[in-house]
């Protein structure tokens, strides 16, 4: 792994290993520099096939790439092909679930024995219509007895949107009002991903929620696309080992 790399901070099991892929190392040019990971945002494709190889042959696994869509569905991972999805799980070891960010809410999953893994993206679209619930409600594993980390998305100081959002999160969930907070512009809100994430897993029965505290908009580490456009991708990933 590279020490450029980010290691999550969860009590998983032993056999379960994860990482946050940062903008370094790599072979990316500007805007993209240098490790970005997404074939979709316009970088040269010869140079994230690179980064992609180097992330393989770091971290020992083999990731399963998707086609995010802001949406709620979750597959098996499959290395082999490129799956439209916003979530994978497997119980395979040397396989490893991910998703690629630039501000929207990464999160890793395991369950407590280490059976099962599953990473998820959770933009505030996924997030409201339950991408979190759909890839727990995936996993063999009671939610009760599932782990989860959340990694480096847009923090509460810097996520602004309009009345709909927090309407529709409020209409959803009441204490969803809790994770907005008025913001300087008029109809403006400054939303905080992280805590509604944790409302949504707490109330589908998850009590081991650990991570956040990340702002990708302010952190050069990572690549925020509200930050600036065009931009590259980070990666995070969770496998398991034999």
């Amino acid at each position: 792994m590279s020490a450029d790399w980010l290691c999550p901070d969860w009590p998983a099991p032993a056999r379960v290993r994860s990482c946050v892929t940062t903008r370094q190392p790599g072979v990316s040019l500007p805007p993209y520099d240098a490790f970005n990971l997404a074939l979709h945002v316009g970088d040269d494709p010869r140079r994230v096939a690179h980064n992609r190889a180097l992330l393989c042959q770091r971290l020992a696994c083999q990731p399963g790439w998707l086609e995010q869509v802001h949406g709620t569905q979750v597959v098996a991972v499959d290395p082999q092909q490129v799956l439209v999805a916003d979530a994978n799980w497997t119980d395979q070891p040397g396989l490893a679930a991910c998703v690629m960010t630039a501000d929207c809410l990464p999160a890793l999953f395991c369950d407590r024995t280490g059976r099962c893994v599953a990473a998820a993206h959770a933009g505030w679209r996924g997030l409201l219509d339950g991408v979190l619930e759909a890839t727990l409600r995936a996993l063999p594993a009671a939610p009760e007895d599932v782990l989860v980390w959340l990694g480096p998305a847009i923090g509460p100081a810097s996520f602004e949107v309009g009345d709909e959002v927090r309407e529709a999160f409020v209409a959803r969930q009441a204490q969803a009002a809790q994770a907005f907070q008025r913001a300087a512009q008029p109809g403006k809100w400054l939303a905080d991903l992280y805590l509604l994430a944790r409302q949504r897993l707490a109330g589908y029965g998850v009590t081991a929620i650990y991570g956040g505290g990340f702002d990708t908009f302010r952190d050069p580490r990572f690549y925020s696309y509200r930050r600036g456009t065009p931009t590259g991708r980070f990666a995070s990933l969770v496998w398991l080992q034999d």
